[in-house]
């Protein structure tokens, strides 16, 4: 998208929006009333409306704006006006009532013109927000977090058999907002601990817009599969004018909870430039900027360990990022991202000692004890809808623990009960924790290494 027209970054930026007795409002998306307040110019959407009317033939006035996200009333019909007077469109009928129903075709010298556009860039979605505007919403939205305490802990992690102490770990960790290292051995829950944390402590819900522009390129950050969007938000906003729509480029999602895994390269952390498409990709901590990004398996992933946490030093130290277009400017983002490293791998294999320092806060998810280990099978218990029976438990410690001495771990009380149900209904039996069936279901479950 061109820049001429955006926002001026040296301008200051609006104050915050106030309600009752001065007490500070939540940011919302400012109201659109024409191509003014878009930020925008209007080549720049006429540019974006030819290429979708290219790619999607005879559309009407209130489809395009539709798909470009902007008011039809103000905005979209002065450019369909314009693109209509420069012989870019022609009319093609009528649909419904009023200018929003007009349906248009593009025309030879507008698909000539379309082309041109499409050079340039191949993007033909909502249109940007600046960026300007982006580091803005960022910024205050930054300061919407929930404080952790052990009411707000307790409602986290309340599904969880976790100790006192792990609680209180866990909320200081979350009150840093910067960074958490959790290790331990597999199927003690610190990725469900991690995932149940950003549901809930995370706090209140978060604006982000499709996408926003730096210097007429398009940088894009919403995804279906990493943001779920909130329907029907628009009655609760305070301070809303009567008739006044918000702009509706920014959509209301939960705040983001990021999972990569051994995927994650450090490629995945910079822009992703299309060289097809010409727009770019913004990277996962981007995507999850005011909520969390988990690293699961941290130390098998493709790049070293001691790379991938070189990569965070400036953004958990500075609160900010540095990434880079491909014309080779780089462009300041705000970094107001939990970042949460997950490992089942002994910490001194992984990082010196000078590097875990660089770590904030270190919490080690250990087995349960014996009496969790109980309690975490009486709710398994609950919830796969199993007769909780204390002499089949004993059987199953004694024979399939103790005598083995194999270790307790989180998830086996999920997974044995899982096994044991599926071999009742294969025999066409009832799950109980009958000593034939615990047995059955612990011999295909367990293997010895």
């Amino acid at each position: 998208m061109s820049n001429t027209g955006r926002l001026n970054p040296q301008q200051p930026a609006a104050p915050p929006a106030t309600g009752v007795q001065g007490v500070q409002q939540p940011w919302q998306p400012p109201p659109i009333r024409n191509i003014d307040d878009t930020g925008l110019n209007a080549i720049a959407i006429e540019d974006l409306a030819l290429k979708i009317c290219y790619f999607g033939g005879v559309l009407s006035g209130q489809k395009v704006a539709e798909l470009i996200k902007l008011p039809f009333v103000g905005v979209i019909d002065g450019i369909m006006e314009s693109l209509k007077r420069k012989k870019y469109l022609e009319v093609k009928g009528q649909t419904g009532l009023g200018e929003a129903g007009t349906q248009y075709m593009i025309t030879l010298s507008g698909i000539e013109k379309a082309k041109e556009a499409l050079e340039r860039s191949q993007y033909a979605g909502p249109a940007p927000v600046p960026y300007t505007m982006y580091m803005e919403a960022m910024k205050r939205q930054a300061r919407g977090r929930v404080q952790a305490t052990p009411e707000v802990m307790k409602r986290a992690l309340g599904h969880l058999v976790l100790s006192e102490k792990m609680y209180s770990k866990v909320g200081a960790a979350v009150n840093s907002n910067k960074s958490i290292f959790l290790y331990g051995p597999p199927g003690n829950g610190k990725t469900t601990i991690s995932e149940a944390v950003g549901r809930v402590v995370l706090g209140m819900d978060i604006w982000i817009p499709y996408a926003f522009d730096v210097d007429g390129q398009t940088i894009r950050v919403y995804d279906n599969v990493n943001h779920e969007i909130l329907e029907g938000v628009d009655a609760d906003l305070p301070g809303r004018q009567v008739g006044v729509k918000r702009d509706p480029r920014w959509i209301r999602i939960r705040r983001p909870v990021i999972i990569v895994g051994g995927e994650l390269t450090l490629d995945g952390l910079d822009l992703i430039y299309d060289p097809i498409g010409k727009f770019y990709e913004a990277p996962y901590q981007v995507k999850c900027n005011g909520g969390m990004f988990l690293i699961d398996d941290f130390g098998r992933q493709q790049v070293r360990p001691r790379d991938l946490l070189n990569r965070w030093i400036v953004p958990l130290e500075k609160g900010v990022d540095y990434l880079t277009l491909a014309t080779g400017r780089k462009i300041e983002m705000p970094f107001n991202v939990l970042i949460v490293f997950s490992t089942n791998i002994d910490p001194k294999d992984l990082v010196d000692e000078a590097f875990l320092r660089r770590i904030r806060h270190k919490i080690e998810v250990g087995d349960p004890t014996p009496q969790e280990f109980v309690e975490i099978f009486k709710r398994a218990c609950e919830a796969k809808r199993v007769p909780y029976d204390e002499p089949g438990l004993r059987y199953l410690l004694q024979e399939w623990y103790l005598k083995p001495e194999r270790k307790f771990r989180a998830v086996h009380p999920r997974d044995i009960l899982d096994q044991l149900i599926d071999i009742a209904r294969y025999l066409n039996r009832p799950p109980t924790l009958s000593q034939d069936l615990v047995d059955r279901a612990c011999d295909s479950y367990f293997v010895e290494l």
